[in-house]
């Protein structure tokens, strides 16, 4: 389960996420990372971690599915994360139909695209 500490709740947050951040996509995902402000401010605050599943995915049922999977997926990945950083992981309408691993490797695929060199 993802922490409380790091999860994204304003949609202030959402939104300089996915306008000022990077974008790496894959197959059933979108991934928005922002990197701290400052070395600073990563020190100070942990890395945390937002999800958009609209209804474009499905019915509520395969969107709580989707968001349940994303969630575990990004928990594991917390320690990767710069901290401080602001993460958006947007899922495609593709991920309704997409396995637990499908999606693991989707996440995996943006979040390492995104941690290389711009």
């Amino acid at each position: 389960m993802l922490p409380a500490s790091n999860r994204l709740r304003r949609s202030d947050d959402f939104r300089r996420a996915v306008r000022a951040g990077r974008r790496a996509g894959r197959r059933t995902v979108v991934v928005h990372l922002l990197p701290p402000a400052g070395p600073d401010h990563a020190r100070s605050e942990p890395s945390r971690v937002g999800f958009v599943v609209n209804k474009a995915v499905g019915n509520a049922v395969l969107r709580n599915r989707v968001h349940r999977r994303l969630r575990a997926v990004m928990a594991a990945r917390l320690s990767e994360l710069p901290p401080g950083s602001l993460t958006v992981v947007r899922a495609l309408p593709s991920s309704a139909s997409a396995s637990y691993d499908d999606l693991v490797a989707d996440v995996d695929g943006a979040l390492s695209r995104l941690s290389g060199p711009r």
